[in-house]
């Protein structure tokens, strides 16, 4: 037997329904098979009907309507025909039948006063707007007048009246003095809502100058001032105490008529001394408890949303010490029409029957009128398939021409209802929807849905067959729906396949195949076990899988169903997951995820992390559990719980962890609520209404946690209305046409009382739209359909229970959903900068045609071919995206001497765009890349060979190689430089005429016509002989060439050497000599008589010592001296010290200092004795002590 059931259209995603109709026959939106369908005009926008304007703004009249063909426009005005071209003022924007009035340019608000109505109009009917009332805004000047001071004596009442001039809209009225600053209001005195000032009694802090009213007409942004009220308080002793006296409503009773929906203000202000108190009670029933609020100190009760229910007799009771009043307000709700049943739109096929309905409420009962194409239906052309009977409407046997657009006004003396619902009756062949040889891919013994969307008048009959000459599928395994999905429950491997879905009406017949794969599940054959390890140890799980060939699977971890932690010590491997030196904290439960791209696997294990054996000197260990847990002090809410400790275990007490369950939300969950320091065994808790508590203690140490104390007694606090709002309001559209509103639940303790649920609000942006809500429960997400595409959204989510609502939420903006942007960026061009850079330019895509977020535009662009070498290669795209709405990029790292293309797309958040067309380009020569190699071979004497690759990168057309070489000497120092050029297709080159045994270094480099490339360097040497070769050293080097070689081994320097030994050994006879001219002799006696005391000479001629006793070494030199007084030889004096050759200037021969004093660059004091050694210095030991 075949069976047939519906299926939300959720699993159906190319079906989304125009409207629900009362027919057989449903038009699924889809935009191709909208734009080729005759439909009759729907009024899709429209000015509110009390419609008040800014006087000195232009004034628009919106009326936007669709159809097929587009629907045509016409204004009435008053109830007459409004000829828009015989006023120059008034003008109709393009393709639409809004009106826009000058106002601003010579005309007059008050001339365009009076009633509006658009009739949209096509062949197949017409539709007409609201009766729209404009009048234009108005806020008059207060009228002068003289006000008395008020003198009144402490203790009486007062009333300064405001008395605001009458605007429209009505001013919003405040208090305040001549600081601006809002005038203190309390239980003694406040506003009312005609805007008066009430004192129940005047005090003398009450004495001022500047009580002054405020008057704010919001429509056109201005404020009015009255003249300032002057109040003087004198005082009597006694102060005499008064009953309390109503000052508003006078009398015992009033009435007051509100209207349904409306928010119901009731007002009771009383004189007196003490101030009295304001109570409100129902005569006869009780004040509705969630949607009753006290305003303005309690004298103002609110009933929002008000109903018939709530009329009735209400009274307030003013009381003080000294007695009470009352007052009794009589209230009766009346009703506006509001809908039962709205009239909704009727597609038929020809031949079929319909109905259209009708039904409105109100009080008085509103009376129903039908209307065709704006005509009274009584007065329209006649059509015998249609019949009126009251509220409804019955078509029989339509045909094409019974196609209109009927309009239902459903009026009492508090307002009407207008709705527009059209008949269109359609012949139409059958259409499948579904695009043709869709795949579909379902995992082995899970549910296959095959779609076949289709359309057709009348309504077609849907069939479905396996492969290409199947027969037609029937029978138990199959569900046939009826949007003509295809459904097979438990889908095996041998339902894979071709299926055909044929649609057939009488108008013809039409079919479309899809294909079925069924894939194998994905399993893990090996799961994560439970693990105990010592902490610091190593652990491992393992989570080995099976799943389908053609699947790619993806493996996480999670620890307690959150993400790993940033630990190098997590190692996940394809199979596994270790973790290296275990820690307390990672004690958890993990879990191994398996995703594809059409199922999904999880495996969890629990890892334990226990202390490694205890010495057995000392047990650590955790703390026993809290105990003994008493409630005590219980308010709505707080409350005091204290406790024992238990026994700490050779481990102090840190701090103890307070947790709470609520019973009455989640029975066996324990929630986090405190924590205190270890020594404190008592708090005081915060509660949160309608919450049945428990709470229990852990008490924690070094070592850890304890074990939780046995729960508290329960404690279930009062209900309440919720104290917040959900967080994290968003309104983002998921598709083209409508808007996601999705928030953050309530937790359940955060309900405050029974019934929680949310009441969602959304108004498009800057149209003046009303706010539309729904409320909802159990839910985090509401998906409004039918809105256009990407238009700004006005969203707020508000929280209630059976208690009340919670504050006014705030709001946030969001957007409906987006779609792919709809052109591509045109002019597009490119400006060649230099070899390896170019510079893109485009038009910016007009922002109505992004149709979403604007995120930027995005450049493809390739290499087709190098021109130098003329070889295709594999095409990379290179992909830049530049942000914002910029209208140029930078496209770098090109290569040069290349031909290139690209595109530009814009991007929104929902994709790409459209690609421009491919724009070529080619980039100019450039320098080449360096050659390939250099290598030097064949080293003779005096020559070497060298070979070279030409450049990886070429750049251009090569036009030459140049080659620079020097030699380096002996002390690292570069030689005279020499150039040579060489012609682009030699491959090598003999260098001759070299210097023997010389290292060289070698610079080469590349041309093109734009200039050199980078160089490349190597060194080599030319042999010594024919006998011994040397092989070159070959390396890149720096300007300055380093290289290995053995110093003590080469000519130069073993000549030094024995050239510095040679001087020293000079050097240490003559100081031996000098030492040894001691006592007197006949020569010296001589020079004593005869010469003059104050020379002492090296004579000059010969460079001879003079002579000198033992007794003058101690003296000071002489003028004539060569050694300066300073004892240090000067350099022009001794241009071959020892300093020129040693690496210090301190080299010391023995311990009289003799050679100090001739060659240290330094001042040295003379000994204070005399010789401290006669023996002259051995040259052996002089030399040993310089080495």
């Amino acid at each position: 037997m075949v069976r047939k059931m519906s299926i939300p259209t959720s699993k159906t995603s190319l079906l989304l329904f125009l409207c629900q109709i009362i027919s057989a026959l449903d038009v699924p939106l889809d935009s191709k098979l909208l734009e080729e369908l005759s439909q009759p005009p729907t009024i899709t926008q429209q000015s509110p009907k009390d419609y008040i304007v800014d006087p000195r703004e232009n004034i628009v009249i919106q009326c936007e309507a669709k159809g097929k063909p587009p629907p045509s426009f016409s204004w009435t005005r008053n109830g007459t025909h409004f000829d828009i071209d015989k006023d120059a003022q008034v003008t109709m924007k393009p393709n639409s039948g809004t009106l826009v009035i000058n106002i601003m340019n010579g005309g007059k608000a008050e001339a365009y006063e009076g009633v509006y109505q658009c009739t949209a109009r096509n062949e197949r009917g017409a539709a007409i707007s609201n009766n729209i009332v404009i009048r234009p805004s108005r806020s008059p000047l207060w009228t002068k007048e003289k006000l008395e001071p008020n003198h009144v004596r402490e203790g009486d009442s007062l009333v300064l009246h405001c008395r605001p001039p009458v605007g429209l809209p009505p001013p919003i009225i405040f208090w305040m003095d001549n600081a601006f600053q809002r005038l203190p209001q309390s239980e003694r005195v406040s506003q009312g809502l005609n805007g008066d000032l009430y004192f129940s009694n005047v005090q003398p802090e009450d004495t001022r100058e500047d009580y002054i009213c405020y008057a704010r007409f919001n429509h056109t942004q201005t404020i009015q001032q009255k003249q300032p009220i002057s109040v003087k308080v004198f005082s009597t002793k006694p102060v005499t105490e008064r009953q309390p006296v109503l000052l508003t409503p006078t009398g015992s009773t009033s009435t007051k008529v509100e209207l349904r929906g409306n928010v119901l203000l009731l007002e009771c202000i009383a004189a007196g001394l003490p101030t009295p108190v304001i109570r409100w009670i129902k005569e006869g029933g009780e004040l509705p408890a969630n949607r009753t609020f006290f305003e303005n100190f309690k004298k103002t009760l609110k009933i929002i949303d008000v109903s018939e229910a709530d009329s009735g007799n209400y009274k307030c009771i003013a009381r003080n010490t000294l007695g009470s009043v009352h007052h009794v307000i009589s209230v009766t709700v009346k009703a506006a029409p509001y809908w039962i049943t709205a009239p909704r739109n009727l597609v038929l096929s020809p031949g079929e029957d319909g109905t259209l309905i009708c039904r409105a409420n109100g009080n008085p009962k509103p009376s129903i009128s039908w209307l065709a194409n704006g005509v009274p239906i009584a007065i329209a052309p006649e059509d015998p398939s249609r019949k009126v009977d009251g509220d409804t409407i019955i078509f029989s046997h339509v045909q094409e021409r019974s196609s209109a657009v009927y309009q239902c006004n459903a009026s009492n003396e508090y307002g009407y209802l207008l709705a527009n619902a059209f008949v269109n009756v359609l012949a139409e062949p059958p259409r499948i929807l579904t695009p043709a040889n869709k795949l579909y891919q379902v995992i082995a013994d899970r549910p296959a849905l095959l779609d076949c969307a289709y359309f057709g008048s009348p309504k077609p009959e849907i069939e479905w067959f396996k492969g290409v000459k199947g027969s037609i599928l029937r029978g138990n395994e199959y569900v046939f729906h009826d949007n003509g999905t295809l459904e097979i429950p438990v889908a095996q491997k041998n339902n894979a396949g071709t299926y055909t879905c044929v649609a057939r009406n009488e108008l013809g017949k039409i079919q479309n195949e899809v294909h079925l794969e069924i894939k194998d599940p994905t399993m893990i054959i090996k799961q994560p076990e439970y693990k105990v390890i010592q902490r610091y140890g190593q652990v491992s799980f393992e989570c080995i899988i099976k799943h389908d060939s053609t699947l790619l699977p993806t493996v996480t971890w999670l620890k307690d169903n959150d993400e790993l932690p940033d630990d190098e010590r997590f190692l996940v491997g394809k199979d596994n997951l270790t973790i290296m030196n275990v820690t307390d904290k990672d004690d958890g439960t993990y879990t191994c995820i398996v995703n594809t791209t059409l199922d999904s696997v999880s495996a969890s294990a629990v890892l334990t992390v226990v202390a490694a054996p205890p010495t057995p000197a000392i047990i650590y260990a955790r703390p026993n559990p809290p105990f003994d847990l008493e409630l005590t002090g219980q308010l709505e809410r707080s409350v005091d719980l204290s406790w024992i400790p238990g026994d700490e275990n050779n481990s102090p007490i840190t701090n103890f962890v307070i947790e709470y369950e609520d019973a009455l939300h989640e029975p066996g969950v324990w929630h986090y609520q405190t924590e205190v320091p270890g020594t404190q065994t008592t708090v005081q808790l915060k509660l949160s209404p309608y919450v049945n508590y428990s709470f229990r203690v852990i008490a924690v140490n070094r070592i850890g946690r304890s074990q939780p104390s046995e729960p508290s007694e329960q404690y279930l606090t009062k209900s309440a209305s919720p104290d917040e709002n959900p967080a994290n309001v968003q309104g983002i559209g998921s598709e083209p046409d409508n808007l996601v509103i999705t928030w953050e639940p309530l937790k359940g303790f955060q309900s405050n009382g029974p019934g929680l649920q949310y009441k969602v609000s959304w108004r498009q942006k800057d149209v003046d739209d009303e706010w539309t809500s729904v409320i909802v429960a159990n839910v985090s997400k509401y998906i409004v359909s039918g809105t256009p595409t990407f238009v700004p959204y006005e969203v707020k989510v508000q929280a209630l229970n059976d208690l009340g609502y919670a504050p006014e939420p705030s709001e946030v903006i969001g957007h409906s959903g987006e779609d792919l942007p709809m052109v591509a960026p045109g002019n597009v061009q490119v400006h060649v900068i230099n070899s390896t850079l170019a510079k893109v330019h485009w038009d910016p895509v007009p922002l109505k045609t992004v149709r979403g977020h604007l995120q930027g535009y995005k450049v493809y662009y390739w290499k087709v071919q190098s021109l130098s070498r003329r070889s295709r290669r594999h095409v990379e795209k290179n992909i830049l995206t530049f942000r914002g709405n910029k209208t140029f990029g930078m496209l770098p790292g090109l290569e040069p001497y290349s031909s290139y293309k690209l595109n530009v797309r814009v991007v929104n958040g929902k994709g790409e765009g459209p690609a421009s067309s491919d724009k070529v380009f080619k980039t100019p020569e450039g320098v080449p890349s360096s050659p390939s190699f250099l290598k030097i071979t064949n080293p003779t004497l005096d020559s070497l060979t060298l070979e070279w690759g030409s450049p990886t990168h070429p750049n251009g057309v090569l036009t030459s190689y140049t080659l620079k070489f020097q030699p380096i000497n002996n002390t690292h120092e570069l030689g005279p430089l020499v150039e040579i050029r060489i012609p682009a297709n030699e491959s090598s080159l003999i260098l001759k005429n070299l210097n023997y045994s010389t290292r060289y270094k070698f610079y080469f480099n590349a041309q093109t016509s734009v200039g050199s490339g980078s160089q490349i360097t190597e060194e080599a040497v030319t042999i010594m002989d024919e006998a011994g070769i040397l092989r070159p050293a070959v390396g890149a080097g720096k300007a300055m060439a380093s290289r290995q070689v053995d110093i003590a081994t080469q000519g130069w320097f073993i000549g030094l050497m024995c050239a510095v030994a040679l001087l020293i050994l000079i050097l240490l006879i003559v100081c031996f000599i000098r030492r040894n001219k001691g006592g007197k002799y006949p020569v010296k006696e001589k020079e004593d008589a005869h010469a003059d005391p104050e020379i002492q000479p090296m004579k000059e001629d010969d460079g001879t010592f003079g002579e000198y006793s033992d007794a003058e070494d101690h003296k000071p030199l002489k003028k004539g001296s060569r050694t300066p007084s300073d004892r240090t030889v000067k350099k022009e004096d001794s241009d071959d010290s020892l300093v020129d050759y040693g690496e210090g200037v301190n080299g010391q021969f023995n311990e009289d200092g003799s050679f100090i004093g001739q060659y240290s660059g330094k001042k040295e004091k003379e000994p204070a004795e005399g010789n401290e050694s006669s023996e002259a210095p051995s040259p052996v030991n002089a030399m040993n002590s310089f080495v």
